[in-house]
């Protein structure tokens, strides 16, 4: 098969290279010349590549200026995202089976999320903001062990950090679309009966795709729902949240505090109110983002893809574009 890896100046992570792409087919055991592999850095080298290319590798964030393209033999693209929602389906071509890299993030994210929980547990975005008022007051907290955590989102992602908080002997309850049982949780709700487990929960941890159903699935009515010692953890989508009902109730006192690594718009622009938040710590979307190992996960979960598109079996990581993810 034609493969065509393009990277493009300002696209969001590391830039995947020849080097990555010959150490991960030795892990696969590919014999040489099994497929054919070009490497592009400018749209002029994606032009050249389109007329031959049957299976292309890119960073989501650049699809919508490759697309649409005349690109007659493309059937497989892989993003190297799990969330796909800037991607411009209606420019592709009719039969282009699109991927994700779904299972590349798991690890950081589990690590991110156990950070963030013993962040918010020992009070640190409220000891920050008096470190940079210069103001020495002392502020008791506790372990996790026995704490509530909600986690909204059992994938790669969600199920990681649900494992790291069992095994810090927290109470783990999940939530995701359909309630099948989960090894660390304690219990597992629909996304129907979010309402109902929010009033005990003390970190609620967002880690769900954007889709039409979790666009805002914490609201300013569900934000109200939480108890007022409360933490937010977002490692998901910036859609998830309704922005400025969580700022209002961070600045208001109405939850303890949050830390978000997704925002709406990114980058966040100077001068925005998330600068300023009471009790916010903010990252620039790296929650995720393992600079040793992305790439190299990535390109295993692609050619992984790859052997089963030869095969003829069903592709792991084909994108759903009804369900989002």
């Amino acid at each position: 098969m034609r493969i065509h890896i393009q990277n493009l100046p300002g696209m969001m992570g590391d830039a995947v290279t020849m080097d990555d792409w010959v150490e991960a087919a030795a892990r696969a055991g590919l014999v040489d010349g099994a497929h054919g592999v070009s490497l592009g850095q400018t749209h002029e080298d994606f032009s050249r590549a389109a007329p031959e290319m049957e299976a292309l590798v890119v960073a989501t964030s650049v699809t919508k200026t490759l697309f649409p393209a005349e690109v007659p033999r493309l059937k497989l693209m892989f993003c190297t995202s799990a969330g796909l929602d800037s991607v411009p389906f209606d420019a592709l071509p009719p039969g282009v089976q699109v991927l994700n890299n779904r299972g590349t993030h798991g690890p950081k994210a589990g690590e991110y999320g156990i950070m963030a929980l013993l962040m918010l547990a020992n009070y640190v975005p409220l000891l920050v903001a008096q470190q940079r008022a210069g103001e020495w007051r002392r502020q008791s907290s506790t372990v996790l062990e026995g704490r509530h955590v909600t986690v909204v989102g059992l994938g790669s992602l969600g199920g990681a950090v649900a494992g790291h908080a069992a095994r810090f002997g927290m109470h783990v309850t999940g939530a995701r679309v359909t309630p099948a049982p989960h090894p660390d949780c304690a219990r597992v709700v629909g996304a129907h009966q979010l309402d109902d487990v929010l009033p005990g929960t003390e970190f609620l941890v967002l880690a769900t795709p954007l889709t039409d159903a979790t666009r805002h699935i914490l609201d300013r009515r569900r934000i109200g729902l939480l108890p007022p010692e409360a933490g937010v953890i977002n490692i998901g989508r910036g859609g998830l949240v309704e922005q400025d009902a969580l700022c209002d109730a961070l600045d208001e006192g109405r939850l303890a505090g949050a830390v978000l690594d997704v925002f709406v718009p990114e980058p966040v622009p100077p001068g925005h109110r998330l600068w300023t938040t009471r009790n916010l710590i903010m990252t620039p979307h790296v929650s995720s983002d393992d600079r040793l190992a992305y790439n190299s996960r990535s390109l295993d979960i692609f050619i992984a893809n790859l052997a089963a598109f030869s095969a003829g079996k069903a592709l792991p990581n084909l994108f759903d574009r009804a369900r989002g993810y």
